[in-house]
């Protein structure tokens, strides 16, 4: 069958992980993908390694598989005449610049709307672009912060940690992923484009939805946990005698289960939720001890075995090597032109085609892309490179 968005062409003036990360799975669901990036340096992610593979960061690797390369000098006047005639072409434009830099270049919504009345502007910034913050610098560590995520991770003793992913960066690729297929299917209907603003400010807030509907409830300061959950008792890690596992009864069938499980007695302070929160310190006590009594494995067997939610710690090898990653197609290889065989995090959404194309070198497709998309001749292009305008570069295979 064809993909969902097979047709669909996005040209992605996005950089390091938040945009990348949107067009990464806009590329998995079929949408064509025209990367542009700077002459020289291109995407800062291409710099964020070691490790590298053939000169390749493997960051940039991961993320930007399936894309198609350009390289356009955007500081040269014939460089922003060719992204506008890109645009024209495209369905779907994706940038997060600081708020305003685009309209600076001549390249803004209400600039490229006047090419294009069909195009689907997703501008994804720190702060958006508007408010008393938007021209704040903002990386994930700093929305972490801001948006309050980091007074709630951290340990029991309130020492501040940060998620160990770019959480703010990958939840406003989610977002932003969501409001590009919402204006699809409003297109769809009405035949107009429109311009979508993602904050990651707004999309962490929204993405602690349940966190900050509990504090707006009663006006309680959550603060860090470590693994445990304000409103769910038992729910944690646990060390037992070789390595720590995780464990959520987070229903009253489950506690259930999980008290059968370790042989617990029904004990009056524990028979709620209510009273399991009430009694945290109690309970942990307890469960601390059980756990120590046998191995990770014998506990993941016999909570499993009674229905109980638990695994494994697992480092990112054992992912890597699970049986569902491989039987998922979690972490396809791909052939690179300088990187070779690399394996990359595979498609989220199912039933997908297994990605086949690797990322491309800075400009590998300009030239392409200018012929297929503007009908431009070899005389031209050539004069462009000539001049600075674009950046080329040719493959070359794998020893």
């Amino acid at each position: 069958m064809p993909q969902p968005l097979a047709g669909i062409k996005v040209l992605d003036l996005s950089h390091a992980l938040a945009g990348p990360y949107c067009t990464l799975l806009l590329a998995d669901s079929g949408a064509q993908i025209y990367k542009l990036e700077p002459k020289h340096l291109g995407d800062m992610g291409r710099g964020w390694g070691p490790p590298f593979a053939g000169g390749q960061a493997s960051f940039f690797l991961g993320l930007n598989r399936g894309k198609h390369g350009i390289s356009i000098d955007l500081k040269h006047p014939e460089g922003i005449n060719l992204c506008k005639q890109l645009a024209a072409q495209m369905d779907v434009l994706i940038e997060n610049f600081r708020p305003g830099a685009m309209e600076r270049l001549g390249l803004g919504y209400e600039a490229l709307k006047g090419i294009n009345s069909k195009l689907i502007y997703c501008s994804i910034s720190g702060y958006g672009q508007d408010g008393p913050a938007k021209d704040e610098a903002a990386m994930d560590l700093v929305v972490q912060a801001s948006s309050g995520l980091l007074s709630i991770t951290g340990t029991d003793d309130g020492e501040v940690t940060r998620c160990g992913y770019g959480v703010s960066d990958i939840t406003a690729g989610m977002f932003a992923v969501i409001g590009i297929l919402t204006a699809l299917y409003a297109r769809h209907k009405t035949g107009e484009g429109q311009y979508i603003d993602i904050s990651m400010f707004d999309s962490m807030i929204s993405a602690m939805s349940s966190n900050y509907a509990s504090f707006l409830g009663d006006g309680s300061i959550p603060g860090t946990m470590g693994t445990r959950y304000p409103t769910v008792v038992p729910y944690g890690v646990y060390n037992t005698q070789d390595r720590p596992i995780a464990i959520a009864a987070g229903s009253e069938k489950l506690w259930t289960a999980f008290r059968r499980a370790l042989e617990l007695p029904d004990e009056p302070q524990f028979q709620t939720n209510a009273l399991r929160i009430q009694n945290r310190e109690a309970l942990d006590d307890i469960l601390k001890c059980t756990f120590q009594r046998q191995s990770a494995q014998y506990w993941i067997a016999t909570l499993q075995t009674n229905g109980v939610p638990s695994s494994l710690v697992l480092n990112f090898q054992e992912v890597v090597d699970h049986p569902q990653s491989h039987f998922r197609q979690m972490f396809p290889t791909l052939i690179h032109p300088t990187a070779g065989a690399h394996r990359v995090p595979g498609p989220p959404i199912k039933p997908a085609t297994p990605p086949q194309i690797p990322a491309p070198l800075l400009g590998q497709h300009t030239k392409q892309v200018l012929a297929d998309l503007l009908n431009l001749d070899a005389e031209t292009i050539a004069a462009l490179e000539a001049d600075g305008v674009i950046f080329s570069s040719e493959p070359h295979p794998h020893p």
